[in-house]
């Protein structure tokens, strides 16, 4: 059975909408239906599949010999019971929370719901803060704002520099392998008597902090978004009654993407949990010797839900073509492809619903959403089939969108349950994100796809802060810029960052793809004029034709805030830091492309 065996109304949400209109063009758009009623508690869904599934697997990962080690409701429940035991013991509680350095593991699974089970905030950050950044000064700054009371790192030796400078005074230091001088062994915690969490499982109320994730840091040092039980739970309830199928059969998943951001960790890890699902962490990664894993275990995994970043289905979608064997196990039981991070090239979503069709004859529905770290992050979502890349979606239920009109467009803004009570330890940064009715400003702008009807959705219209005037006054909606851009270069550029601020004509700074880098330079030379040409004149005016470019020789910068951990770009710090790159452009035509 797939989700497509099921009436349309059991598959997916056919949402009504009360709307408010108000003299100054702001739009309040909200579900008529209220958020049904749910479990408040994230430990509440441990028990209910601890006890109605317990052989279940909840969690699974390949050991290196090749084989899959298992974890299964029952099972997960014990361990969390121990561990939680064995953490309060630490003295680890409320004000003191538990901080993970390292990548997506078993035992990051294991602490992460033990933590939820007893009542202390954990902390997933990302590996890069501790192994990239320089002197892991981010970890240092995060450490210094929660006070953990332990530190995890899966690897000791590999986290060596970051455990000398977070393990001061009473912070405890965990690891999993290669203990650090003074570190207690992972396993150690699972010989623990489970009282002590049994008692504090009782204690537990909806408002209590399950996390703290982080923010990419692009403009300072990460904010500490809190995540609430209530929070989480009224999220992961807007989950389900949009996509109603999850009830239907547990979601099996396949899924790389790092638990210290919200997409995987808690809308897909928790997607699962709460549906009694499995979850198989995929030690792949989008990238050139790397994405070989990711294949491997698609050969074995026929995933219900997929969750990637476009990039990633780029390089999926060309080894789908190529194999018939492997398109046949990865859309055999597949009841929706989801994407996340950037914009999908048309090309990218064409390919993937064609070759579905082609070994199913059926359609698949190939979704974004938009959310932030802020909304846990599920909020806005569509659920049509539809022939183009892009559409965002509607409101969930219980949320309530607010559109304000700013410069030409509609600035984005939630209120609801979902949505965090702030950042922890920063009333000033919480205050500045929130406006006089309480709503989260996003800092997003939404087009909508019918300006009559907002039920038909809506189209990510860029970031407010990422978007400058031409010498026009003509405003620039940078992200669809750069979205029609590296869609236009049909896979010749991997991304792009888009300039011109008080120029006449618009510019973009060009990184290759792998693709490019194979070319004779003559080749990739005429090649990129042609497509830059053709992108040029299908443009439909000032504000969205690119007429110069050059390539950027340099990755961008994690430390300086160039780049996130997922390969995001913040275009702002970018042109900040290319200054003298963007002047060069336009006073110069060598080695520049020019259209």
């Amino acid at each position: 059975m797939t989700a497509q065996d099921l009436p349309r109304s059991d598959q997916f949400w056919t949402p009504e909408f009360h709307y408010e209109h108000r003299e100054d063009g702001t739009v309040l758009m909200r579900q008529k239906e209220p958020l049904q009623a749910h479990p408040p508690l994230l430990a509440d869904y441990l028990d209910k599949w601890a006890d109605e599934a317990p052989e279940r697997t909840w969690i699974a990962r390949r050991a290196d010999g090749g084989d899959w080690i298992r974890i299964a409701y029952g099972q997960a429940r014990d361990k969390a019971r121990a561990i939680g035991a064995a953490l309060l013991a630490m003295g680890l509680g409320p004000d003191r929370p538990l901080l993970i350095l390292s990548e997506n593991s078993l035992e990051h699974a294991l602490l992460g719901i033990a933590c939820a089970y007893v009542g202390i905030p954990y902390a997933p950050v990302s590996p890069a803060y501790s192994l990239v950044s320089e002197g892991a000064g981010k970890a240092r700054d995060i450490a210094s704002l929660l006070n953990p009371g332990a530190i995890f790192a899966d690897n000791g030796a590999m986290f060596a520099t970051a455990i000398d400078l977070l393990s001061q005074g009473d912070r405890t230091v965990i690891n999993a392998r290669h203990l650090a001088d003074g570190a207690v062994s992972f396993d150690s915690l699972l010989d623990s008597a489970p009282g002590a969490a049994d008692t504090a499982r009782a204690a537990l109320t909806p408002d209590m902090v399950v996390k703290y994730l982080f923010t990419s840091g692009s403009t300072g040092s990460p904010k500490a978004v809190i995540n609430t039980n209530s929070m989480i739970c009224a999220m992961q309830a807007m989950v389900r009654d949009c996509y109603r199928f999850l009830t239907a059969r547990p979601p099996v998943v396949l899924d790389w993407a790092p638990w210290n951001h919200t997409a995987a960790g808690n809308k897909v890890s928790y997607l699962v949990l709460t549906n009694g699902g499995t979850y198989y962490i995929d030690d792949g990664r989008p990238v050139p010797g790397q994405f070989d894993e990711t294949l491997r275990n698609l050969r074995e995994i026929s995933c219900t839900w997929y969750f990637n970043v476009p990039i990633g289905y780029d390089m999926l979608v060309r080894e789908l073509a190529s194999d018939v064997e492997l398109a046949r196990i990865f859309y055999a039981r597949l009841d929706m492809l989801f994407y996340a991070g950037a914009g999908m090239a048309q090309h990218t979503w064409d390919n993937l619903m064609e070759i579905g069709a082609e070994v199913t004859g059926r359609d698949f529905l190939l979704a974004t959403a938009l959310g932030a770290t802020e909304t846990a992050p599920f909020a806005i979502a569509w659920t049509e089939l539809e022939k183009k890349a892009g559409n965002v979606g509607v409101p969930s239920r219980g949320l309530t969108l607010k559109l304000v009109p700013a410069e030409g467009k509609l600035e984005a803004r939630l209120k609801g349950p979902s949505i965090t009570p702030g950042y922890f330890g920063d009333p000033a940064k919480t205050a500045e994100v929130f406006d006089d009715e309480g709503f989260y400003c996003l800092g997003d702008a939404l087009r909508p796809a019918d300006p009559e009807d907002f039920s038909r959705g809506f189209f990510f219209d860029g970031r407010v802060a990422e978007n400058f005037k031409l010498s026009t006054g003509t405003w620039v909606s940078v992200g669809a810029v750069r979205a029609g851009l590296v869609d236009a270069m049909g896979g010749l550029i991997r991304d792009a960052v888009i300039v011109g601020e008080n120029e006449s004509r618009l510019g973009a700074m060009l990184w290759l793809s792998e693709v490019s880098h194979q070319m004779a330079p003559a080749d990739l030379n005429q090649a990129l004029a042609e497509r830059l040409s053709a992108a040029a004149k299908a443009a439909t005016g000032s504000a969205s034709r690119v007429r110069r470019a050059v390539l950027l020789p340099h990755e961008p910068s994690f430390d300086r805030g160039e780049t996130t951990e997922k390969g995001n770009l913040n275009q702002r710090a970018l042109r900040v830091h290319n200054a003298g790159t963007i002047g060069q452009m336009y006073a110069t035509d060598d080695g520049v492309f020019i259209v």
